[in-house]
């Protein structure tokens, strides 16, 4: 993407000085305006440029262009560019979704015998053309794919020799989310938190429990081998970024959404993941990355600890990878996890480093080690092996560099502890 913005900052000047020299790009669209589809308005500001979006959600798109877009896997996003600075900047949609449709094509997927009707429609409502002259403020609708839940997108907009590249994280409604069902300022209360400085936080997250529990808090299960740093948002604007998605609440709705997609084998984004326990409660959160189809897919779930270090929380997780089903006696059916969970501890590392979402990392100790040939098992009976370590990862909102990341060696600080 960014070779892609280079070459878009370097020919805009060119191809902007040809427009000017035919017809001047003031008096193409200026002053364009279509009227956001609610009040959920997010702004960024970046100089002279100022970024407005808003996602409709599946009912808002209905009323506006009367047709279910959402069912045809289109999600319209409105966007605003206000351009206070003294040259014409360009609107790049591929930002918000390399496979985005055209305002025509968009009218097309609606299979409907009013085609021609709906392309005029969709044509006024669309960014048709991405120029945006200077001086004057721009709006309308980018066609993109479906992403229920959190929208995540860039509005990157060039011109003048630069690239403004922004991230946008948008709740739509729908969902019925798992995270939304928990307040994560009450979990503990002032007094309860611990703030540490860098040798007491290893020594205290290697004391943690080793692994997560049944609801009666006697079995054990999955190694708790995350560690995550950082605000939630953080955590969410991370994930989100790197192409994971929330999950669904276990309700009518999402069972039957589940059970449907185990039965054809397509995919569930949102599917809700069972709880496991830790501290007493069940997970805070949890995401997942569905691959072929529901039966395979990476998620992980975490816990808010007590643990503060920088005045910034400190959160415990487990993460597996699905690779099938099977029946069991406790459960009569579950997904079979991947063995090796050390593997898909690091899949998670690779995947968040080249997403640009995590500012450094290192391992401390605390689940135990389980050797291949004498493997531990989890609460549904699934056999894994593992090194004992857990991945600590300091998680950023903004992007960073993968040569930015900081590898921190935290075996200085190693107390051999293993958590109960």
């Amino acid at each position: 993407m960014k070779r892609v913005l280079g070459l878009f900052v370097f020919l805009v000047p060119l191809v902007l000085g040809l427009e000017a020299g035919a017809q001047g790009p003031e008096q193409l669209f200026k002053g364009k305006q279509v009227l956001p589809p609610n009040t959920r308005l997010h702004t960024k500001n970046d100089g002279a440029l100022t970024i407005v979006t808003a996602v409709p959600s599946a009912e808002e798109t209905k009323t506006i262009f009367g047709i279910d877009l959402y069912a045809k896997n289109v999600q319209p996003v409105w966007v605003q560019v206000e351009n206070r600075g003294d040259n014409t900047l360009y609107l790049t949609p591929l930002g918000l979704d390399p496979g985005y449709f055209t305002p025509r094509e968009t009218a097309n997927r609606s299979r409907s015998s009013s085609q021609h009707r709906l392309s005029g429609s969709f044509e006024k409502a669309g960014h048709t053309t991405m120029w945006v002259p200077s001086n004057s403020i721009q709006s309308g609708y980018i066609f993109t794919r479906v992403d229920e839940g959190t929208k995540s997108f860039n509005v990157d907009v060039v011109g003048d020799g630069t690239a403004h590249m922004l991230s946008f994280y948008v709740p739509v409604p729908g969902l019925r989310l798992d995270h939304y069902e928990v307040d994560m300022r009450a979990i503990y209360p002032e007094a309860e938190l611990r703030h540490l400085d860098l040798p007491e936080l290893v020594a205290e997250l290697e004391k943690l429990p080793c692994c997560v529990r049944d609801k009666k808090g006697k079995s054990k299960g999955d190694p708790l081998n995350l560690v995550f740093i950082g605000e939630i948002q953080d955590i969410y604007y991370a994930f989100i970024r790197a192409g994971w998605d929330e999950t669904e609440t276990i309700y009518g709705s999402s069972v039957m959404k589940t059970a449907a997609s185990a039965l054809t084998g397509g995919r569930y984004r949102y599917s809700p993941v069972s709880a496991l326990y830790a501290f007493g409660r069940p997970q805070d959160a949890a995401m997942q990355r569905a691959r072929g189809s529901i039966n395979e897919r990476n998620h992980f779930r975490i816990w808010l600890t007590p643990l503060r270090y920088k005045n910034t929380p400190v959160w415990i997780g487990q993460i597996s990878r699905d690779i099938g089903v099977h029946f069991t006696w406790k459960t009569i059916i579950t997904h079979k996890i991947d063995p090796d969970v050390d593997e898909t501890r690091e899949y998670l590392l690779e995947d968040l480093a080249f997403s640009q979402a995590i500012r450094g990392f290192g391992y401390i100790g605390g689940t135990g080690a389980a050797p291949y040939d004498q493997p531990r098992g989890n609460l549904t009976g699934d056999p894994y092996f593992t090194d004992g370590r857990r991945l600590v990862m300091w998680l950023s909102g903004e992007p960073v560099a993968m040569d930015k990341i900081q590898v921190k060696d935290l075996t200085p600080y190693l107390t051999g502890a293993v958590g109960p």
